[in-house]
C-alpha cells in the first residue's frame, strides 16, 4: 500500500468511532493497528509485518464492494483536500511530530471509559484529519487535527481525571448519586 495507503487504512479503521458510543473493546482491537501506523509515520518508515500477512490477497469483489461504499462519501469530501501549508506535510521532524500526534490520538481513543458519548468520537476524527492531511500533504487538514487531538486529550483526560477521583472518594460520590436518584 505505501505510506499514503497505511495513513488511508488508518483513516478508515478510526472512522467506526465516528458514531457517539461505540462497542467496548473495539477500540483496543482496531487500535492495535493504527499504534502501529503512527509509529512508523513518527520514524518515517513502513511498519514491519509478519510475510503472511504482507504476501496475503484480499479477493477482487471484497475489495470492490468496499471502494463503492466509500466512494459517495470521499468524492463528498474530495474537493476540501488538496495540497497546502506543506510545512506541515514533510520532513523528518513534522513526520515525527504528526506521528506521535496519531499516536496520542490512538491512545486517547483506546481509553478504558465505556460507554461515555464522544470518548472515542474526538480522537477518532483527530486521527482521521491527520492521516488524511499527510496522505494528501494538506497542512490545513493537519492543522485541524492537531486542533481535534488537543480538544480530545482536553475532553479524554478531564474523564479519567474526574475517574480518578471519584475512585479516590467513591463515598462521598455514592451519595451524591443516592441523592440523585432517591
Amino acid at each position: 500500500l505505501g505510506e499514503q495507503g497505511l495513513l488511508v487504512f488508518c483513516g478508515v479503521l478510526a472512522a467506526p468511532f465516528l458514531l457517539p458510543v461505540t462497542v467496548p473493546g473495539m477500540s483496543t482491537v482496531l487500535g492495535l493497528p493504527m499504534l502501529l501506523i503512527g509509529f512508523a509515520v513518527m520514524v518515517s518508515r513502513v511498519p514491519w509485518l509478519p510475510e503472511r500477512l504482507l504476501n496475503r490477497s484480499l479477493p477482487a469483489a471484497t475489495v470492490r464492494n468496499v471502494l463503492q461504499k466509500v466512494r459517495g462519501w470521499a468524492e463528498r469530501f474530495e474537493h476540501l483536500v488538496r495540497p497546502r501549508l506543506l510545512g506541515l506535510t514533510g520532513g523528518r521532524v513534522i513526520n515525527a511530530v504528526n506521528g506521535a500526534l496519531v499516536i496520542v490520538a490512538v491512545v486517547l481513543m483506546m481509553a478504558p471509559l465505556p460507554l461515555i458519548p464522544f470518548v472515542n468520537s474526538l480522537p477518532a476524527l483527530a486521527i482521521i484529519l491527520l492521516c488524511f492531511g499527510m496522505a494528501e500533504r494538506d497542512g490545513v487538514i493537519i492543522a485541524l487535527g492537531y486542533v481535534m487531538t488537543l480538544v480530545s486529550t482536553a475532553y479524554v483526560g478531564g474523564l479519567v481525571v474526574l475517574v480518578f477521583y471519584a475512585g479516590l472518594r467513591h463515598e462521598q460520590v455514592l451519595e451524591m448519586l443516592r441523592g440523585w436518584f432517591t
